[in-house]
């Protein structure tokens, strides 16, 4: 999976120079985001101040819409600060950008894995269990999963490394006990309840896996049978027997609904709760002059992209509980074509 792309030298191009490209253009978003972060501090502490306009109001209201839409910033050759349009419309065009190439490069990696198995495939005279699904049907789904996830594991270790002075820098608005005498509390505070909720997601999931490849498995037979029964309906295709291999699939999806049921219960939760975590720690400070609306606007921004970084898995466990089972089948798959190459060799 891995080798037939970033091995290749037919794919080394698109491996490592379209994967330089996605990286360039996620470090620019990201830098984006922190502008925007900065804009909020600038915007909201400009609300919080709007009774200061009552004697002048229209400079008020120009400095609203200043703050929204002027480009000024970029007639006068990037001097001052950027309005939020500014920001925005570059942000929307490179994750446009973004988005289409990373389908494109998930596609060419789907590419490169097929077509270097079917040769492999055809060449051994033994048949393999559900060839044509792995090689179609896993094969789209592995690099569909890896184009999404993987590009979300970029983005969030560009983040952190984007956010985190940033809400280190924020850490001495707190105005809670104990917190406010740990420098970078806020920093501290996100990477432990990101652990914390990736350790007991890890407990309460812990079946999922397994229970998605044996999805896999009972889905594979009932389909096999459908497929042999479009050439031959006497000996495949029985109703009976497609009732039993239907019975397996709907056995094992109860079970699967069932510790999905928890889980959702315990991550909704979780994320609930990390919803208000950031106004628990900085409301007090607004309230006795510690900080003013804009910072804490910034802080519940940066913390929660700071979270999103720290948590990427807990917020994709069921993707990563999917791609696991892809994984395990289609590594099984090779490992059968290894074996039956090295018989044939030897």
């Amino acid at each position: 999976m891995i080798k037939a792309f970033y091995k290749s030298r037919q794919w080394a191009l698109w491996a490592y120079g379209g994967g330089a490209l996605l990286m360039s253009s996620l470090w620019l978003q990201v830098q984006m985001t922190v502008a925007i972060n900065e804009w909020y501090g600038r915007f909201y502490d400009l609300l919080q101040n709007a009774a200061s306009f009552s004697d002048k109001p229209q400079d008020g209201i120009d400095q609203f819409f200043a703050e929204l839409i002027s480009i000024q910033y970029v007639t006068t050759g990037f001097e001052g600060t950027p309005s939020f349009v500014v920001i925005a419309f570059p942000y929307v065009l490179l994750a446009i950008f973004t988005g289409w190439f990373t389908r494109v490069y998930g596609l060419r990696w789907r590419e490169a894995i097929t077509f270097n198995y079917i040769p492999r495939w055809r060449a051994v005279e033994h048949e393999i269990e559900g060839a044509s699904q792995r090689i179609q049907e896993d094969c789209n789904r592995f690099a569909r999963i890896v184009e999404s996830l993987g590009l979300q594991i970029v983005r969030a270790v560009m983040t952190l490394i984007a956010f985190i002075p940033v809400l280190y820098g924020l850490s001495d608005k707190v105005d809670v006990p104990i917190l406010r005498d740990i420098e970078g509390s806020l920093v501290w505070g996100a990477l432990v309840i990101s652990i914390g909720g990736l350790f007991i997601s890890w407990f309460v999931g812990w079946k999922l896996p397994g229970l998605e490849y044996n999805n896999q498995k009972v889905e594979a037979a009932f389909r096999k049978d459908l497929v042999l029964g479009e050439d031959d309906k006497v000996n495949y295709a029985d109703l009976g027997k497609l009732r039993g291999f239907f019975k397996d699939i709907r056995r094992n999806y109860h079970r699967l609904y069932f510790h999905y049921g928890y889980f959702d219960a315990w991550s909704t939760s979780y994320d609930q709760f990390m919803a208000i975590v950031p106004y628990l720690v900085m409301g007090p400070g607004l309230f006795t002059g510690m900080l003013t609306l804009g910072v804490m606007v910034q802080v519940s921004n940066a913390f929660s992209r700071v979270h999103g970084g720290f948590s990427l898995f807990l917020n994709n466990w069921t993707t990563i509980t999917e791609l696991r089972s892809i994984w395990k089948r289609l590594h099984e798959f090779e490992a059968n074509l290894d074996r039956y190459e090295a018989t044939a060799t030897a």
